[in-house]
């Protein structure tokens, strides 16, 4: 049984100059601890669908299975991660990193123990003092990422994580994130339009049409090697051909 079924997800906006169609007809299943991208042209809806899909938003028709059940009555399985990291400049890294168990009542020593441990395990246990201002914005994603972990998630939803980094940045914070993912055997669903950040870190990648977007293509991602990084992936034989693959798909979706 699929963790996730999307099934027949349409998405109408209503205003007074009338209708907007922004989906039509999502249908695809996620398995557990997969990683995967959507990717499409700016503008296709490509974070209505994550919000859909995540229970923040409610689609005009179809539906979001969590295990066969609907994912509103799961919200708990759940954690996001928007693109910007949302800390609380004010509070402590530990103080940041304990809120949500904090809002949801659930400040229990095992769970202030697993915290600790995600501080010492992913490098910013000597942090825990230090508020945010103090850190560079790589660390600060480690840290927005460990405050969704510490709500032990069974599901990531990742909002182009990333953009808000240079690019150096992006490739180390890229490379950090999608070990603890790895690592923490979560399944991940990212939204982005870096086309070398989605073939980088993904086992499949949906590409959407422009709006109305529906499902234009779905790529499975495999190397040679096992077990590369991010980084490393962008080295090997293959990337250079998913890209070209990729590149082709969604030029022809700004035709």
């Amino acid at each position: 049984m699929s963790l996730l079924k999307i099934s027949d997800l349409s998405m109408n906006y209503h205003s007074i100059k009338g209708e907007t169609k922004a989906l039509n007809n999502i249908n695809f299943e996620v398995d557990n601890e997969e990683f995967i991208s959507i990717l499409g042209p700016s503008g296709c809806g490509k974070s209505t669908l994550l919000n859909i899909i995540s229970g923040l938003l409610s689609p005009s028709s179809g539906s979001v299975l969590y295990k066969n059940e609907d994912i509103k009555n799961n919200l708990n399985k759940i954690g996001y991660m928007f693109q910007k990291d949302h800390l609380f400049e004010w509070l402590t890294v530990w103080d940041n990193v304990l809120l949500g168990l904090k809002i949801k009542k659930q400040i229990t020593k095992e769970n202030i123990e697993r915290v600790d441990a995600l501080l010492e395990t992913y490098g910013l246990s000597k942090f825990k003092n230090h508020h945010p201002s103090e850190l560079s914005g790589g660390m600060r994603q480690r840290v927005a990422l460990i405050r969704t972990l510490a709500l032990d998630p069974e599901i990531l939803f990742l909002d182009e994580p990333f953009s808000a980094l240079d690019y150096q940045s992006r490739l180390l914070v890229c490379d950090d994130v999608f070990k603890i993912i790895k690592k923490e055997k979560k399944t991940a669903i990212m939204v982005t339009h870096d086309i070398a950040e989605a073939i980088s870190t993904s086992k499949r990648i949906i590409v959407l049409s422009q709006r109305p977007a529906q499902i234009k293509k779905e790529l499975y991602i495999s190397f040679t090697k096992e077990n590369l990084t991010p980084f490393d992936r962008r080295k090997e034989p293959e990337f250079k051909e998913y890209f070209d693959d990729l590149w082709k798909e969604l030029d022809q979706c700004n035709e």
